[in-house]
């Protein structure tokens, strides 16, 4: 009983982590058709956010208030001074997201070197259910996942704005014949997406020691819960993210078993996370949910 409800509750911890970084990947995926490659270092940025903040003398708590407020700003600048002149070329955007992503990451690394950190949580402690012992900062990162994730999905559903969005990813030119600027829709996108990458990466560094590499492994992982999901709707990545981050945990606990621990590694439980995702994307290549749109 104690484990089944520590790896339901990990279950939903890990797959909270994925849908917050999916969501932000998933949004500029569909409306403006270009996978940001560099958006695992969006994530390492919201977390490199915490670290500065206390190393400041700061709590840790403020620099995840301010993660997404800096990240949704580098990406207003980013998107005018680069992905812009872009749109024209998809593929060509893609690889300059990558390099973006790659500066990104390198600069990083010459500020905080080869080392691992370790953040506090910034509540820490944990709370009982049945008498199994939870930690409280996971059960922060669930609830705080499911007030963003009904927040985007009204922003997107009941405002018009939210319409305007749906109305572009739909019809572009159409919409830009009606009077939607178009142009400020893409921007007000990376930066959202950019925004959730961020307070993904500030909310799970406590979990994860930072490094250079944090976002490298989550780029991999968001982009397969894309496609997982299916890209065009807003529910499908989101469904794919949350069902990634249910096979992690669930494939890892395999090697709680007696008898499969001494044949299941670590890394054989990851591949075959892999291996399990490839196969749903192969059966059905248009994704989970792909009726509907943002």
């Amino acid at each position: 009983m104690e484990a089944g409800v520590k790896l339901v509750f990990d279950i939903l911890a890990f797959s909270s982590i994925m849908v917050l970084v999916v969501a932000g990947l998933a949004v500029i995926a569909s409306l403006m058709g270009i996978f940001n490659l560099g958006h695992g270092e969006f994530v390492l940025l919201g977390a490199y956010t915490v670290y500065v903040f206390r190393e400041l003398g700061l709590p840790e708590w403020m620099g995840i208030l301010m993660a997404p407020f800096f990240l949704a700003a580098l990406g207003l600048v980013l998107e005018a001074l680069v992905i812009r002149r872009l749109y024209v070329a998809p593929i060509i955007a893609m690889l300059a997201t990558y390099a973006i992503g790659l500066i990104i990451r390198e600069i990083v690394r010459g500020l905080i070197g080869g080392q691992y950190y370790a953040i506090d949580e910034p509540i820490s402690g944990a709370f009982e259910i049945g008498g199994v012992s939870l930690p409280i900062w996971r059960a922060v990162i669930i609830v705080v996942t499911v007030a963003v994730m009904t927040a985007c999905y009204l922003f997107l559903t009941r405002t018009t704005f939210g319409l305007q969005i749906r109305g572009s990813l739909e019809n572009p030119a159409l919409a830009r014949a009606s009077g939607v600027s178009t142009t400020k829709l893409y921007a007000f996108t990376f930066a959202f997406g950019a925004a959730l990458a961020g307070l993904a990466g500030a909310m799970m560094v406590p979990l994860f020691s930072l490094s250079a590499d944090l976002g490298v492994r989550f780029l991999v992982q968001a982009f397969l819960s894309v496609m997982l999901g299916g890209v065009g709707t807003f529910e499908g990545p989101v469904v794919g993210g949350a069902l990634l981050g249910a096979m992690v945990p669930g494939f890892q606990w395999l090697r709680e078993i007696p008898f499969v621990v001494d044949y299941v590694s670590p890394v054989f439980a990851e591949v075959l996370v892999f291996v399990t995702a490839l196969t749903i994307v192969k059966l059905r290549p248009q994704g989970l949910i792909s009726q509907g749109r943002i």
